[in-house]
């Protein structure tokens, strides 16, 4: 397979309407927790895009909880273009935001285990996380029923 140039970067309110179409898929599917556009607007500082020329092909955010501790969330990429090592770029350009913020903690609630396991996360119990819980999972529809996987990466 050739190589593809992947580029990295913030993004910007100019990436709404794509994060929008791409999260909402992942949504309906029941893996990913959906995200208004208008929320997508309010929190785009938070969200790292991928793209191959001009087109948005993955995305990921990274979400505060604690004083040391952020979430990777959102993370997916568009179909035709998973399998390319895009996902790992998106995780390594979130982690290095967490590290500029000083954060040494990074959590993921997923599916996809062998991913981030791939990547130097560790599975853990999801309960050690009680910001999580706390914040967001009160909000789930599986809240009672979460199949979710917690992962965690401790940085230097």
């Amino acid at each position: 397979m050739q190589a593809v140039e992947v580029l990295c970067r913030t993004a910007t309110t100019d990436d709404v309407e794509t994060l929008f179409q791409l999260i909402q898929g992942y949504a309906e599917k029941g893996v990913m927790l959906p995200r208004s556009r208008e929320v997508l607007a309010h929190l785009i500082d938070t969200f790292v895009v991928a793209e191959i020329g001009k087109e948005v092909v993955g995305c990921g955010a990274l979400t505060k909880l604690g004083d040391n501790l952020v979430e990777i969330r959102s993370l997916g990429i568009t179909d035709g273009y998973k399998s390319l090592g895009i996902g790992s770029k998106l995780v390594i350009k979130l982690l290095e935001q967490a590290k500029e913020q000083g954060i040494t903690k990074v959590m993921a609630l997923t599916y996809a285990v062998p991913f981030f396991e791939r990547n130097g996360f560790k599975v853990v119990e999801k309960e050690i996380f009680p910001e999580k819980v706390w914040r967001d999972c009160v909000n789930c529809p599986k809240q009672h029923a979460c199949d979710e996987i917690a992962v965690l990466i401790e940085l230097d």
